[in-house]
Parts: C-alpha cells; sequence; structure tokens
C-alpha cells in the first residue's frame, strides 16, 4: 500500500498511448496487487534504436516473497516505493532488508542493478520527510532518493527519470 501501483497508473495514463503497451494489474478482492502489475514504455528512436523499458510493480507483503523472486530476475534497475508514514518505518526498512538480502541471494549487486527510493505519501500530515527515510534505509550515496504524491502524480515522472537515466549510464559503461 506505499503507492507502487498508483505510480504505475500516473505513468501509464501520461504517457502517449502510441509509446506504451496495455496496463496489466491482477488484484486481490482488496485491490491489492496479487501477483504484479505491468506496462511497457517505448522511446522515440535514438541512433536507429527504440528503447523499451518494462515495468513492473511488486506485492510487498512478506507472504509474496517468492513472486519477488521470480519477477526480480532479469531486472535491470528497481524504484523502491517507500510508505513515508512514520508508522509505517518499521515495514519500509523491513522490506528494504528484503529486497537487498534477495538481491544478494540472486547475485545481484547494487553496482549492476541502481536502485532509486521514492519517499512517497508526503501529503500526509506524519510523512516523514524524504532524507530522513532515506537514512533509515539506505546509507549509499549512489542511491537516490525522491519525495513524491504519487496519486497527485508529483514526483513520479522525476523518480522515472532517474532510474531511466542510470540504466542508460549503465549501458553506456559496459
Amino acid at each position: 500500500m506505499s503507492g507502487k501501483t498508483t505510480n504505475l497508473e500516473k505513468i501509464h495514463s501520461k504517457i502517449q498511448p502510441d509509446l506504451r503497451s496495455s496496463m496489466i494489474s491482477i488484484k486481490t478482492l482488496e485491490d491489492r496487487t496479487l501477483y504484479f502489475d505491468f506496462t511497457q514504455l517505448s522511446m522515440k528512436k535514438i541512433n536507429g534504436l527504440t528503447p523499451r523499458f518494462d515495468i513492473y510493480t511488486i506485492p510487498g507483503q512478506v507472504q509474496y516473497k517468492a513472486t519477488r523472486r521470480i519477477i526480480l530476475q532479469g531486472v535491470d534497475g528497481i524504484v523502491f516505493v517507500a510508505d513515508s508514514q512514520i508508522s509505517r518505518i518499521k515495514d519500509n526498512i523491513e522490506a528494504f532488508r528484503d529486497l537487498k538480502m534477495l538481491l544478494r541471494e540472486m547475485s545481484i549487486s547494487e553496482r549492476d542493478c541502481p536502485i532509486v527510493i521514492q519517499s512517497n505519501k508526503q501529503d500526509l500530515e506524519d510523512a516523514m520527510p524524504p532524507d530522513i527515510l532515506k537514512k533509515n534505509l539506505a546509507e549509499s550515496d549512489h542511491i537516490s532518493n525522491y519525495g513524491a504524491i504519487a496519486i497527485n502524480g508529483i514526483g513520479v515522472f522525476e523518480t522515472l527519470k532517474d532510474i531511466i537515466v542510470k540504466l542508460g549510464r549503465k549501458l553506456v559503461t559496459i
């Protein structure tokens, strides 16, 4: 419930229809992501090539760890969407540790798979400032962090742009 699907819905709604696929969502009766949400984005041609990005959201609940492992296979970059409410800090820390542990188990290094944190729900009264939230999750300087209000589209495209730029740098340096 941190806002992963809301981010994807905002991205999908603002991208030109000819540059995106349909959005696929598999949800529970409570409207929570069951397996994943997915859309594919294309960019205009660059040097004759058309970059495409497959964007998935994955459920954060503990019982879906096996699902996360499957979807993380072949991952190139990660946006960790954190719920900024102070009451959710333990859940955020646990989810981020679990993510890092899964990446280690799968032999995926942070150097090979850039991570961006999005501190979502900054409009709520008890929202933790993005820099404080990031300090609780990751001390790494190469992990960037964006404050967001995904339901209003604030911070969504800044986050997306950053992960795309990091992926582009990764491709250039390989």
